[in-house]
């Protein structure tokens, strides 16, 4: 990769994610630019997830953790995400969950391809479904709290700014 963004911030969601979060945390420091931040998002997490970020937050001063009170679904854990990255300074957002259904290993190509792009969707492991043409772009998608099961997620900060203003939270089910 030539040029790096100067502020790419990663959002990782987490609950009951203690099996995962440190080697998740580890996947992602060595793909992603020096220049970045990796945001553990976690939901009060009653297996510990929490106190493994905490320590992970300790250990790397590229990461971060947002302790919200209780479980309140995955979509608005990525809006707090967002908020928090934007206020900090992120220039492009990565989204992706912590149960390894997206691939660390793609994050470089989809910071590559943020250079020509708003938003650039990473397919998950987990979609079954062939996405016609490009498996790096959907016209579909909307808002930062859409479904995470489809697609790991970059988005800069101009889009991501309009995006967390408009979008409507809701609650996972």
């Amino acid at each position: 990769m030539a040029e790096t963004p100067a502020a790419v911030w990663l959002v990782l969601p987490t609950y009951d994610e203690a099996e995962n979060v440190e080697a998740m945390v580890a996947a992602v420091r060595g793909v992603l630019p020096e220049s970045r931040r990796v945001l553990v998002v976690d939901d009060n997490s009653p297996d510990g997830t929490g106190e493994i970020a905490d320590r992970l937050a300790v250990e790397h001063a590229d990461v971060e953790v947002l302790h919200r009170p209780r479980k309140e679904g995955l979509g608005p854990a990525y809006l707090a995400g967002f908020r928090r990255a934007l206020a900090g300074g992120a220039e492009l957002v990565l989204e992706m969950d912590c149960d390894f259904s997206h691939d660390p290993a793609y994050l470089p190509r989809m910071l590559d391809a943020a250079r020509n792009a708003d938003l650039v969707l990473g397919r998950s492991a987990a979609a079954a479904a062939p996405m016609p043409g490009s498996c790096w772009g959907s016209p579909y998608a909307t808002s930062p709290a859409a479904s995470s099961a489809f697609a790991a997620r970059c988005w800069r900060r101009s889009i991501s700014t309009r995006s967390t203003r408009a979008a409507t939270p809701f609650r996972s089910r």
